[in-house]
């Protein structure tokens, strides 16, 4: 069994590019660590390529050589929040046509291949400086969950649960900076999507 961690620094969580084998810091390790004493003898191999900084249009260009060529059994893929961070850091007007056909062309290229797409939502955590990205965001989520909920086998839904825990308690228990992921953020994640990928595993 075959499981590709696919997405940006969220999924990236500083694994070591040196080592083919390290899943990182976050979801994709705490994921793996409960995973592997649930199937003892099943021979299950975790591979992460998350890359800090990337938007869907950049795993649509890597997808074959960093994804499939490793013949997963399951890919898992966070993916998204760049394209509404870039637009307020860089500049780099979202284009939510563009958006939609990258992404579209990305879950299909995927599963046309065989593997299970399970697809975690990305989320936005109200930091005082994100809150003026919650329009475009919300824009872009709309398109995120009417495509991913049509492709892929299993959707995790994350923003609208984060943002409802934020209600009585402080976002930087989940986010220091309302993106990244805080430890006891990438456990949730990794419970939730835990959940999703057990549903086909034998």
């Amino acid at each position: 069994m075959r499981i590709v961690f696919f997405g940006d620094s969220i999924t990236d969580c500083d694994r070591d590019r040196s080592d083919p084998k390290s899943l990182g810091n976050g979801y994709a390790k705490i994921l793996a660590d409960k995973l592997r004493p649930i199937y003892p003898d099943t021979d299950i191999d975790l591979i992460n390529r998350g890359v800090s900084g990337d938007e869907v249009s950049d795993l649509l260009k890597r997808v074959d050589e960093d994804v499939l060529a490793y013949g997963p059994d399951v890919v898992v893929m966070m993916i998204g929040i760049n394209n509404t961070i870039h637009q307020f850091k860089n500049g780099k007007i979202l284009d939510y046509d563009a958006f939609a056909r990258d992404l579209r062309a990305l879950l299909t290229r995927i599963k046309e291949a065989g593997p299970v797409l399970i697809f975690l939502e990305p989320f936005l955590l109200p930091a005082p400086d994100k809150k003026r990205m919650r329009p475009v965001f919300a824009k872009e989520l709309q398109i995120i969950n009417d495509i991913g909920l049509e492709i892929a086998d299993e959707f995790v839904a994350y923003d609208e649960m984060f943002n409802g825990l934020c209600e009585t308690r402080n976002y930087t228990d989940y986010s220091e900076d309302g993106v990244h992921p805080t430890y006891e953020g990438s456990m949730i994640i990794a419970d939730q999507a835990i959940k999703a990928i057990r549903k086909h595993l034998m």
